[in-house]
């Protein structure tokens, strides 16, 4: 599985994609090798989790844990192999071979290849008056859906819908973004604007995107003005937000903002892959049909 979040985000509040769709074969190959040579030198008979980081093509180990993940039941869900039952079969001294019929291993060939499985996670902001939704490495969520699609966007959308935050289809979206981040959320605003949203950015993300020659409404920060931003988001004019950590300094005008977002039920994104991911998923909601299928149909009644 490919996690959405950069590194840093822990796993359990990452959304992830399965089939991976933006790593090369190359580092795929070296993280089989890696798997298999750690489940060896482990002795470990039934299920393993292994985190994995790629930084400039090099592939590092950030753990491995001899046991079940939680996302086993949704890979099991994905590929329609139902890994706990086989790995608590080998742990009990069966084979691999008595349990399944499958050759190459578990993972190649199971998913069908048309279809895209995302997993995200459900976050209990909402019920927690003036918590920061800002995403890190202390594990903050409380469940988890997926979403399958023809698309990684149409399953990223699914799956945000399904988590209780849907990505809008109109309105404004508000930017804020710190300097390592703009030129990214350019191209993301480019994009939106296109789809006919209203852009809104503070200052210095404003000034970037006014730089490339997008129509953008220049807000206030908390602790500029008013109205500002969070005043905007009380009038239901927002309907995305976009901000990225930029720093001590505005921290807690970042807390106010992300804050609010939660109180006012706006989707509020805290890292530069999920914006990316959600504008992909908004794209396809904007072109393609919402489609369902159940598991039985994914993967034949059998």
């Amino acid at each position: 599985m490919e996690h959405i979040e950069e590194a840093g985000v822990h796993s359990g509040d990452s959304s992830c994609v399965l089939p991976p769709q933006s790593i090369p074969e190359s580092e795929l190959s070296t993280i089989r090798h890696y798997t298999v040579q750690l489940a060896r030198a482990l002795k470990v008979i039934g299920l393993m989790n292994v985190q994995y980081a790629i930084k400039d093509g090099q592939v590092f180990v950030l753990e491995v844990n001899p046991r079940a993940s939680r996302t086993a039941p949704y890979v099991s869900k994905a590929t329609g192999v139902r890994l706990p039952k086989i790995a608590v079969g080998l742990m009990l001294g069966k084979k691999l071979r008595e349990l399944t019929d499958l050759t190459g291993g578990l993972y190649e060939g199971v998913l069908p290849v048309t279809l895209v499985c995302v997993k995200s996670p459900v976050f209990p902001f909402n019920k927690f008056p003036g918590v920061d939704p800002a995403l890190g490495p202390e594990m903050r969520s409380t469940g988890e859906v997926m979403g399958v699609g023809e698309s990684f966007g149409e399953a990223f959308g699914k799956a945000q819908l399904s988590a209780g935050v849907p990505l809008p289809a109109e309105g404004a979206i508000f930017f804020s973004v710190n300097d390592h981040h703009k030129p990214e959320a350019v191209g993301l605003a480019r994009r939106l604007a296109a789809l006919g949203f209203e852009l809104t950015a503070t200052r210095g993300t404003a000034a970037a995107f006014k730089a490339a020659g997008l129509k953008v409404k220049t807000i206030f920060k908390v602790n500029e003005g008013r109205p500002n931003a969070v005043d905007i988001l009380k009038d239901g004019k927002l309907k995305l937000v976009i901000y990225t950590t930029t720093g001590a300094h505005s921290f807690s005008d970042e807390r106010a903002i992300r804050r609010s977002a939660v109180m006012w039920r706006v989707p509020c994104i805290t890292t530069l892959s999920g914006a990316k991911a959600a504008v992909q998923a908004i794209e396809s909601r904007l072109t393609d049909p919402l489609r369902v299928w159940s598991l039985h149909e994914i993967h034949g009644a059998g």
